[in-house]
């Protein structure tokens, strides 16, 4: 007989081999617990976030800023319209983004900084007589 759980979430192996930090795990773990399998999507507010991790509301913008920088998820974001019409500010949407594509971003990413360095190695070689 075949049990059915469903208090986990997956949590790619790879991420531990991608250079985040452990904040930015964290972070990027309770983004996972929350998203919408079907839609990728989340809303939890920074505070949300904070409270569920351990960290203050700038230290969840900062792990964010970051994972968005790092391709890990997408931001955006999203506004409310209240009972008597005005338009206000909403939670940001966060969209994780699939982890092979994440992988494959983090490769170039590195490649590129390998050429750079490549390429300075070589000016500097130039340079000196």
């Amino acid at each position: 007989m075949s049990k059915t759980y469903k208090n986990y979430f997956p949590l790619p192996n790879v991420i531990f081999s991608l250079n985040l930090s452990p904040g930015e795990i964290a972070v990027y773990s309770y983004l996972l617990y929350c998203e919408d399998r079907k839609t990728y999507q989340c809303y939890p507010s920074y505070k949300t976030i904070g409270r569920a991790v351990g960290m203050s509301i700038n230290t969840v913008q900062k792990y964010i800023a970051a994972l968005g920088e790092k391709e890990f998820i997408s931001i955006e974001p999203t506004s409310v319209i209240t009972k008597s019409g005005q338009k206000r500010n909403g939670s940001y949407r966060y969209t994780i983004r699939p982890i092979q594509e994440v992988v494959e971003s983090y490769h170039q990413r590195q490649l590129r900084k390998l050429e750079i360095k490549a390429a300075r190695s070589r000016l500097t070689a130039k340079a000196t007589p």
